[in-house]
């Protein structure tokens, strides 16, 4: 991960600079590059993105997004996937999908990639949850536990056949390990 200091210092200022690859967020003033991911973090999202939205979308009771820039609370993050219940996706004037989300996700999901820090994940989630995010997840393949964080700002660790919680509404039940089976080809 590449912290720069150098200007901008604005949100304004960051949104005008051209994307890079990986994505770059701004949070607390400071621009950072996500770390790229690789094999566990590619999958895991793909996985579990794929899987929610076979619970959720049909039913138009959410989405789950991969890597998708939010803007909202003076900070612009990309989640690794970031969840909104349908009613809160934006759409533009023809009811189309919007390009720009302009608010916070329902539920944030980060998954830990090698040498990635995990304070700037629980940062990341926890400036989410303070403007409205009712719940955030960090995976972490390494350990294969999932540190979960609700509305209330308390933090949980979810280990083995226990079963983490989703946002209210969802009728999903994953245990750790089924998530963590993902990895296994």
């Amino acid at each position: 991960m590449v912290i720069t200091e150098a200007k901008p210092h604005s949100l304004e200022a960051f949104l005008g600079l051209p994307e890079t690859k990986p994505a770059s967020e701004f949070i607390n003033n400071k621009i950072s590059q996500k770390t790229m991911p690789q094999g566990k973090h590619s999958r895991l999202q793909t996985k579990f993105s794929a899987h929610i939205n076979q619970v959720v979308e049909e039913l138009k009771i959410a989405y789950a997004f991969t890597e998708l820039r939010c803007t909202f609370g003076g900070a612009s993050i990309v989640p690794d996937i970031c969840v909104f219940r349908w009613e809160r996706i934006p759409c533009d004037s023809d009811g189309q999908i919007a390009n720009k989300f302009l608010t916070y996700p329902d539920w944030t999901i980060e998954i830990l990639s090698p040498r990635q820090s995990p304070n700037k994940v629980l940062a990341n989630i926890l400036h989410c949850i303070e403007n409205g995010t009712e719940l955030g997840w960090m995976l972490d393949p390494e350990e294969q536990n999932i540190f979960v964080i609700s509305s209330d700002r308390r933090i949980q660790m979810y280990t083995g056949e226990q079963s983490a919680p989703v946002l209210s509404g969802v009728d999903l039940t994953l245990t750790v390990t089924q998530i963590f089976d993902w990895l296994n080809f």
